[in-house]
């Protein structure tokens, strides 16, 4: 049986499945269960609670602001105005928080807010939790959207090619960030337009006494190079405790179960939120999600295209869909992988039982995948029409993107005529074997790898892809230590910008390929002068090169840009979407259930 006729029979035993639970219970229309906690069962958990690691949209974003907070935030479902939250106002050139020449940012810092360890927040709480996110810089990690915006377009990362600490780094952030009586003042070395976009998400203040007090980074020059860089979430201070000064506290983590159990912040400093609990739970088998939700024992639940007919009809359950947002899906190229205790790469010799460490190097492998994958079928089938197939990197919504780029045909005969050049003849002729893994739960994920695999095994019976799912907690670690020779993922905008698409998924320390070994000069240049141009038409220009590089180095595959449907029960109240949030269920400050 295809892989086709397979997806449609798991929806229809889905759909019968559906039927009968509708059947057989009854609940779902009476009495709000829980009212008082608010219950997110999802099939991917955190993999750490600190800010300065956290990326991923499991543990960033709207997870992380229910404990954490920001100077400013976002207003409503606007990506483009902001509120004050930390700070008592949002800095402008009119109110002089911005300076003529668009270089200085002056936040004046709200007083009377308390962490929740007691302590007071401090102009000096700022500074260092903007130096703490810069400077720790663990691989792969986000410091450097504030690096790059503050320090320079050129400055990514904090260590040099040896992947020692650049002597100067911490001199250059302290110099930049600065404490004036109750304001922070920070300076860019060149005017950056998405600066503040960037702040509503990323500017998360902590507690330093907190994090001192167990055993993290003090915040002096001397000590930093004992934690910048750590590879392991674990190894960071905030990884599995937290304060911020957010409207809920951590009370557990259970990591055996991936629970994180939050509690309601009675010392908030605004008016205390109208729930006591907040429930994260990891639940990666769909069958589960669906009965806790129709029984009103989960309030939001993860659902993927495949199952969303089985969540519809459902009393008391409501869905909202064709939510915009800024992603991009695609397959990952692992140009050099870490072979040391891979399993994924069978043999570790191109010899029919696996493939060697740098195979996805040649160009050859790389374009005969991408002439094999049938992007319009994935997402006519995986997401039900709900998405645009991708040519590049930038999503629709975003300057620079253009829903005719260039990109390889589907077609079996080049796909083949591409594999026998690849390594001289010798990948047709011997054969390959690895492992693709997605993190469990995710259907669509599956679907792609399936019909990757099913569409290489059936040019040449030498191919093999042995197609897994793993949890989310077992996946990110081999996806940072390099240990995934091709896989699947998606990218959410951390910034509303083009900026923010061609850094990580074209620039040589970006987010994806710093981790793949990719690199390209051109790419590089053209990306740095891309984000410094402010002539709208000559930034789309730019970024037209840009993507043409990513069709003819082809580090990527790209597949679709998606949209968000968000699966809840109707007994919630104040939820509403925002196209930064990285996950569906929101901001839970302003939430109820009535």
């Amino acid at each position: 049986m295809n892989f086709k006729r397979k997806l449609l029979a798991l929806v229809a035993l889905t759909m019968a499945l559906s039927m009968v639970m509708l059947s057989g219970i009854a609940s779902g229309q009476g009495a709000v269960k829980n009212q008082d906690t608010m219950v997110v069962q999802s099939f991917g958990g955190p993999g750490t609670l600190d800010p300065s690691f956290s990326y991923d949209t499991a543990s960033s974003g709207a997870f992380l602001w229910t404990i954490y907070e920001t100077l400013i935030f976002f207003s409503g479902s606007r990506t483009d105005l902001y509120v004050p939250m930390l700070a008592t106002e949002v800095p402008s050139i009119a109110n002089g928080g911005i300076s003529r020449d668009g270089r200085t940012y002056t936040f004046k810092i709200r007083q009377g807010v308390k962490f929740h360890d007691g302590s007071p927040m401090t102009a000096a709480d700022v500074k260092y939790s903007l130096m703490r996110f810069m400077l720790l810089d663990p691989p792969g990690g986000p410091a450097w959207i504030l690096l790059s915006a503050v320090l320079g377009l050129d400055v990514e990362t904090t260590r040099d090619d040896n992947d020692k600490l650049i002597p100067d780094i911490w001199d250059r952030t302290n110099r930049a960030i600065q404490v004036k009586g109750n304001n922070v003042v920070i300076t860019l070395k060149d005017p950056f337009g998405p600066f503040l976009n960037i702040m509503a998400t990323w500017s998360i203040v902590v507690s330093k006494r907190f994090v001192v007090a167990n055993g993290g980074w003090d915040g002096a020059k001397a000590t930093l190079a004992k934690y910048n860089g750590l590879p392991n979430e674990d190894q960071y201070t905030l990884f599995d405790k937290a304060s911020g000064t957010g409207p809920f506290k951590l009370d557990s983590w259970d990591r055996k179960t991936n629970t994180v159990v939050l509690v309601r912040n009675d010392s908030y400093w605004r008016a205390p939120a109208k729930l006591r609990r907040v429930v994260l739970q990891t639940v990666e088998e769909f069958g589960p999600r669906r009965l806790a939700l129709q029984n009103g024992d989960a309030d939001y639940i993860a659902v993927d295209r495949a199952d969303q007919l089985a969540v519809t009809g459902i009393p008391g359950v409501s869905l909202v869909d064709d939510l915009p947002i800024l992603s991009t899906d695609a397959f990952f190229f692992q140009l050099a992988l870490n072979a040391q205790g891979n399993r994924n790469i069978g043999s570790g010799r191109l010899d029919g039982n696996g493939i060697p460490p740098n195979f996805f190097s040649d160009i050859h492998v790389r374009r005969g995948f991408a002439h094999l994958f049938d992007r319009d079928r994935f997402v006519r089938e995986a997401l039900r029409g709900k998405g645009t197939v991708a040519h590049g990197p930038i999503p629709k919504g975003v300057l620079g993107y253009n829903p005719k780029g260039q990109w390889y045909e589907l077609s079996r005969d080049k796909a083949i005529a591409e594999f026998r050049e690849a390594w001289g003849g010798q990948v047709w002729e011997r054969g390959f074997k690895f492992t693709l893994l997605y993190n469990a739960g995710n259907i669509s994920r599956q679907t792609a790898a399936q019909m990757l695999k099913e569409a290489a095994e059936s040019i040449n019976p030498k191919f093999q892809i042995d197609v897994q799912g793993v949890p989310w907690a077992t996946y990110l670690p081999q996806y940072r230590g390099r240990q995934l020779p091709l896989y699947v993922l998606g990218w959410i905008a951390d910034f509303a910008d083009p900026h923010n698409f061609a850094q990580p998924f074209l620039s040589s320390n970006g987010a994806f390929t710093g981790r793949q070994g990719y690199k390209n000069a051109d790419a590089d240049r053209l990306i740095e002068a891309a984000a410094r141009e402010t002539d709208p038409k000559k930034r789309a220009a730019l970024y037209a090169q840009i993507e043409e590089i990513a069709f003819r180095d082809i580090p990527t595959l790209y597949t679709a840009h998606g949209v968000r449907l968000v699966v809840k029960r109707s007994w919630v109240r104040g939820w509403y979407h925002n196209p930064m949030f990285f996950v569906g269920f929101g901001y839970l400050y302003s939430q109820s259930k009535q």
